[in-house]
């Protein structure tokens, strides 16, 4: 069996099948399985330069979008069936965002590919520089089952644009959408360089064991840290779009309506499994009970009084973690405002939306990351407060803030986080022109319109200079004259 450094491999698949990262996964000893052949062969195909030139690329992601199109009921059905999600919510999360991301791709694409001129000090005239985005080679995409097309498909665009060769790995847990994503990428994609493959964590950990030229996986940090120690051996470098507890300050300046509406909107949503979901809330005590009062009404305007019989609800993804979510209930010392475990159903993975007020702050409800619908409430006496509660931890993959401008504008000069969403939740993802990710335990690198295609293209700097001038006073031998004015040019300031 095959180890990673000093980490066994019975520890490593360990790790890998981590819910891939949040659910259940096979862990059953298979024999051994390479995956060098198809690796081999996608290398040899990059090396005849197929997917360098504008017109692959381009035709690729047309091809890509054509497929969103045609078979967008397939994709949101594999998803109701893997997640109980609302089509709505399936279609939004898992084609109606790739789309938006695909043809944001297709119209830029030949201006991003273009070389990017850049100026030239005075000490290199005459000549010119530029920076070309060269791609990065064979990568390897590694998704999550939570929105397993978007995890997949998202990061799959920045890699056609940016011309490289890929092997796509979905998410075991998401079993529908997994085989559903190979047959669609067979069916529409370049197999000679684009290839798909699907299984747990035998399949990954043989992945991992190849020179990749980029390794790209959505998921938690235990599996993360196994997948930078697998990259370190061939120094191969990682974009790791992780999670964390995503806290949502509420202050007494916020339009409380609004603030309800768009918490519950991106709490609830997905049944809370999504890594940039609210995970808890600090909000200003002089305005904590309006504010909880007012949460409650648009839970049952939004779900209804029964959210388990809501056609806008859905499920959790499997026992294992409804009984994860069951396990951070115990002894959090909060007050149930709605749901709980005794209106949850694990026959059916439902949980319901669930409000806790004044869990304590040491509780493993305040220390894990949730990841579902179960909504924590503290008070605070002002920002500052809050502020100091959120640097005291590890730094988030978002930050919400409801506030006025210059209370906004305080928060974020005074934390640190991913992304920062002013007065909503969620939707900031949904803006190509800005960067997705994480800092620090909530993830490395970032992606999502010209950044996905930085984040597979090597910048090559590119200096040319011009021959009719050569200065004799550049090369040696250096008289005492030339070293004079060298040193008054620099140390003065002249160049």
């Amino acid at each position: 069996q095959s180890t990673w450094g000093n980490i066994p491999s019975s520890m490593a698949s360990t790790a890998v099948g981590l819910a891939h990262s949040r659910g259940e996964a096979n862990t059953t000893a298979v024999p051994s399985i390479t995956y060098k052949p198809i690796f081999d062969e996608l290398q040899s195909n990059f090396s005849k330069q197929i997917t360098v030139e504008y017109k692959w690329r381009y035709k690729q992601l047309k091809q890509l979008e054509k497929m969103l199109v045609e078979k967008h009921e397939d994709i949101s059905q594999a998803i109701i069936t893997d997640l109980a999600r609302p089509p709505a919510q399936a279609f939004l999360g898992d084609v109606a965002t790739i789309l938006d991301e695909c043809r944001f791709a297709i119209k830029n694409l030949r201006s991003w590919m273009k070389p990017k001129s850049v100026s030239t000090p005075i000490t290199l005239q005459p000549g010119s520089s530029y920076v070309v985005h060269q791609p990065k080679g064979v990568v390897l995409i590694i998704g999550a089952w939570n929105v397993p097309f978007n995890a997949t498909l998202m990061p799959l665009i920045g890699a056609i644009a940016a011309g490289c060769c890929c092997i796509v790995k979905p998410s075991e847990i998401s079993e529908q959408s997994s085989k559903l994503i190979e047959k669609l990428l067979n069916e529409y994609l370049d197999t000679n360089c684009i290839k798909v493959v699907l299984g747990g964590v035998p399949e990954t950990t043989a992945l991992l064991e190849l020179p990749f030229n980029h390794l790209f996986y959505t998921g938690n940090g235990m599996v993360a840290k196994v997948i930078m120690q697998a990259a370190a051996k061939n120094l191969t470098p990682v974009t790791l779009e992780l999670g964390g507890k995503s806290p949502v300050i509420i202050d007494r300046t916020a339009n409380l309506e609004v603030a309800a509406r768009r918490v519950a909107d991106g709490k609830f949503l997905c049944a809370g499994q999504l890594c940039i979901a609210p995970d808890y809330i600090l909000i200003h005590s002089e305005v904590a009970d309006r504010f909880q009062n007012i949460l409650l009404k648009t839970i049952e305007t939004m779900l209804g009084s029964d959210p388990k019989l809501s056609s806008s609800f859905g499920r959790i993804i499997n026992t294992r973690h409804w009984n994860r979510l069951n396990n951070l209930l115990k002894d959090n010392g909060g007050r149930y405002l709605t749901g709980g475990p005794d209106t949850a159903s694990e026959s059916d993975k439902y949980y319901p939306p669930t409000v806790v007020s004044g869990p304590s702050p040491t509780s493993r409800l305040m220390q894990e990351e949730i990841f579902g619908p179960i909504l924590p409430i503290l008070t605070v006496a002002n920002v500052d407060e809050a502020i100091e509660f959120i640097n005291a931890r590890e730094n988030p993959l978002a930050l919400y803030v409801f506030s006025d401008d210059s209370v906004s504008k305080w928060v974020i000069n005074h934390t640190i986080s991913g992304g920062v969403c002013v007065n909503d939740t969620v939707f900031h993802v949904t803006n190509p022109n800005l960067p997705f990710g994480g800092i620090g335990p909530s993830g490395m690198g970032s992606y999502h319109g010209f950044k996905s295609f930085a984040t597979f293209s090597h910048e090559r700097a590119v200096l040319s200079r011009a021959t009719w001038i050569d200065p004799s006073q550049r090369y040696a031998p250096y008289t005492e004259q030339v070293v004079k004015f060298m040193k008054s040019a620099f140390l003065k300031g002249w160049v």
